[in-house]
């Protein structure tokens, strides 16, 4: 059994556009507070599925607790200061999209399930984190503690994926392969020379981080 999109999913083009404008608006000026108090970059969102306007956003806050991920401080402040009412809070499954701005490490992977967000997406791969802001452990986690070998070679195990991104709980995609989803020629341009604009933005937030490190800025987290 696999999980199937949600059959009012919107169209790619206007996807992929609310989940960079969203962002650009609502997660990187979080963000920008973050990275200046010890916390990393990764932020998160949860929109409605029918207007594509956000719910909820937050950001890391490693700084209070080592589990306070964007994602995981979005899920806390979804279920427990926005929507606290069960009977007005929006359907995880039904009524909303998860929208990370990172590739979800495996503690967020198991958040987002436990939450019951059936489908999400994410901007920044997990060979980003690590290779455009230097912070590796995503993979070395996944890798070290989940990827049990059998009878396969070493090479066969490093092919593998990390995880199942469709699966009877979620569908994962990133940014770039909903744009890639678009038919207009110039659509799907116009997407990708924005999804660029927005990546590049995060390289101020890396550097902000990147110096707090070495300034020896305080945080909760035992991995910076």
């Amino acid at each position: 059994m696999t999980s199937v999109p949600n059959p009012s999913s919107p169209s790619p083009t206007a996807l992929a556009s609310a989940l960079l404008s969203t962002i650009e608006s609502s997660i990187i000026p979080l963000t920008q507070k973050g990275v200046s108090s010890g916390s990393k970059l990764f932020g998160a969102a949860m929109l409605s599925r029918n207007s594509l306007t956000p719910l909820t956003c937050a950001t890391n806050n490693e700084r209070i607790s080592p589990l306070l991920h964007g994602e995981i401080n979005c899920i806390q402040q979804f279920f427990t200061i926005d929507y606290p009412d069960t009977s007005t809070r929006p359907s995880p499954s039904k009524d909303c999209i998860f929208f990370a701005t990172h590739e979800p490490c495996s503690l967020c992977l198991s958040g987002i399930t436990w939450a019951g967000f059936n489908e999400f997406y994410y901007l920044f791969t997990y060979e980003d984190s690590r290779d455009l802001f230097s912070i590796p452990y995503d993979i070395d986690i996944l890798e070290s503690v989940f990827r049990v070998k059998g009878d396969e070679t070493d090479e066969q195990v490093q092919r593998r994926a990390l995880y199942n991104r469709n699966n009877k709980f979620f569908t994962a995609k990133s940014v770039a392969e909903v744009i890639g989803e678009v038919q207009d020629a110039q659509n799907k341009a116009r997407l990708m020379e924005e999804m660029s604009r927005i990546k590049a933005l995060y390289g101020g937030l890396c550097e902000v981080y990147q110096e707090g490190k070495k300034d020896g800025v305080e945080s909760a987290s035992a991995w910076k």
